[in-house]
């Protein structure tokens, strides 16, 4: 689990079901608003040096499945248009009725690093109903994916520093998670050191601004989940007079140092844990008995002992701590994988940890050896400039562990190392934890779930509140985020903010039926 661990799109259940089974604002001088050609979306009133970004017309070429697929151009550093420039992937589902046509829909499954053209193309993302009135848009941020993504690790390198101890217990252990860590961020610098500087979430909203120009958009109107809340966050405070229909489902809290956002998500990630034991202790066959509180401690030994036994995996990987914590989390963020994990717990505890590694492996997009993305990287990358107050050294994060151990003893300590190889990082941090207020943006709607693990619900409470015209709409569930996940009150509420821009009633809450 990398630092602030977000939304990932990911198809768990058809993967296991495949097995044999019984989720800062800006100097002025560099601020990157919209410059007047005669082309509609774009606005008057800023450096005439972005007019050629703000101009250009996207190219469309048919891709998968009736998409349409497109390249944006934008500045590598903002403050030096004129020079290198990088390139965004953008991909395109055009509304169905285009005679009633609103805009342009663009979304974001969170991360950093999800990729924006995966999580378009997945087919369950809006609804009908808003698909036939808007583009969806799917793009992936700079640094991520197919938009000049960032470098670090080959596949076998990666799998070494993926497996590194979770939770160094001695001196070997943490000299060799320090090593890792260094190795992975000099491996960035050494393959994306002229990146690494400009993946922060200030240049990327300052993009996504390029590319609602591009699209003849004069309103963003944007789906963000987990860290794309924060995308969307960052945005409305860049340019607030550009704000159409905002929906921000998942809240990131701007505000929290980066201590305090891992703490956080780390005690939500037990809570979900514990939820999902007393629904384990309520099934005929869970492994770990009809004692919830039992079954905690029952757990956390067997996984701290997989260290030194490991059990079985695949041909080539043993199924240690790291394996397994990360095959835990990933049931976190939906109850729909809860039987998943009782099938891969039941396995484990026999010594077969095959299930448990491929919920892993879906977690690490792993597939036949391969890491088919690049979301780890882009992770650190945007995480470590996002944030200056990240780890800056082994004392740090040392110093931090008691709180961490005590407040959340199961996935504590793994968050609060994860950090690490930011202490390490090439690039120097450039944001600072900070209020978004958005003063004179349209209302933006801010949705959160009561049990979310990877993004608290108190940061929905916070963002909302900070927002100058933020609206909090509350799912009573579980789970990471709220929109399309078994509520229709959730769903509807969403859906005609986007239709006809109807703002939910101050604390609305809705439960989740499925």
């Amino acid at each position: 689990m990398t630092p602030r661990a977000a939304m990932r799109y990911l198809a768990l259940s058809a993967v296991v079901a495949a097995l044999p089974l019984a989720a800062c604002t800006s100097s002025s001088q560099e601020h990157a608003a919209g410059f007047a050609v005669g082309k509609p979306g774009l606005t008057a009133g800023t450096a005439p040096d972005l007019a050629k970004f703000y101009g250009q017309s996207l190219s469309w070429s048919a891709c998968d499945n009736g998409y349409q697929c497109s390249t944006l151009q934008v500045p590598l550093n903002y403050a030096d248009p004129s020079g290198a420039t990088i390139g965004i992937a953008v991909v395109r589902k055009q509304a169905t009725d285009q005679a009633h046509r609103l805009g342009s829909l663009l979304v974001n499954p969170g991360g950093p690093g999800g990729s924006g053209l995966q999580y378009a193309t997945s087919g369950n993302v809006v609804d009908a109903k808003v698909l036939a009135r808007y583009d969806l848009i799917g793009f992936d941020p700079r640094g991520v994916g197919k938009s000049d993504p960032v470098q670090c690790l080959t596949d076998s390198q990666m799998d070494t520093f993926i497996d590194a101890p979770p939770v160094p217990s001695d001196p070997q252990q943490i000299a060799k998670v320090q090593s890792q860590a260094k190795f992975f961020a000099q491996q960035c610098e050494a393959k994306s050191g002229n990146l690494l500087p400009y993946v922060g979430t200030v240049y990327a909203a300052r993009d996504m601004d390029i590319l609602r120009a591009a699209l003849g958009d004069e309103k963003l109107t944007y789906l963000g989940k987990s860290y794309g809340t924060y995308l969307g966050a960052v945005y409305a405070q860049e340019f607030p007079q550009r704000i159409g229909h905002v929906v921000l489902d998942g809240a990131l809290d701007p505000d929290l140092t980066a201590e305090q956002e891992n703490l956080t998500q780390a005690v939500a990630f037990d809570k979900e844990l514990r939820l999902f034991l007393t629904d384990c202790a309520k099934q005929s066959n869970c492994v770990l008995g009809n004692d919830p509180d039992a079954a905690f401690t029952k757990l956390k030994d067997w996984v701290a002992g997989l260290e030194a036994n490991p059990i079985s995996g695949d041909a080539t990987r043993k199924v240690d701590e790291a394996y397994a914590l990360t095959g835990i989390s990933v049931a976190m963020y939906d109850q729909g994988w809860w039987p998943d994990l009782r099938i891969a717990l039941t396995r484990a505890f026999k010594g077969d940890g095959t299930v448990l590694l491929t919920m892993a492996d879906a977690y690490n997009d792993r597939q036949a050896g391969h890491f088919v993305d690049n979301e780890a990287a882009a992770n650190y990358a945007v995480n470590c400039v996002d944030h200056p107050d990240e780890a800056t050294s082994v004392q740090q994060i040392e110093a931090e562990l008691p709180a961490f151990e005590k407040a959340a003893p199961f996935f504590g300590p793994m968050v609060d190392w994860s950090s690490l190889p930011c202490a390490y990082w090439g690039a120097k941090p450039t944001g600072t934890p900070h209020k978004i207020s958005a003063q004179g943006a349209a209302p933006i709607l801010v949705v959160g779930t009561t049990n979310d693990p990877a993004t608290p619900y108190p940061w929905a409470q916070q963002l909302s509140a900070q927002l100058a015209s933020g609206r909090l709409l509350t799912m009573n569930g579980a789970g990471h985020t709220a929109y399309r996940r078994g509520s229709t009150c959730i769903d509807s509420a969403v859906d005609a903010f986007y239709l006809s821009g109807t703002v939910p009633a101050a604390g609305t809450v809705c439960q989740q039926t499925t």
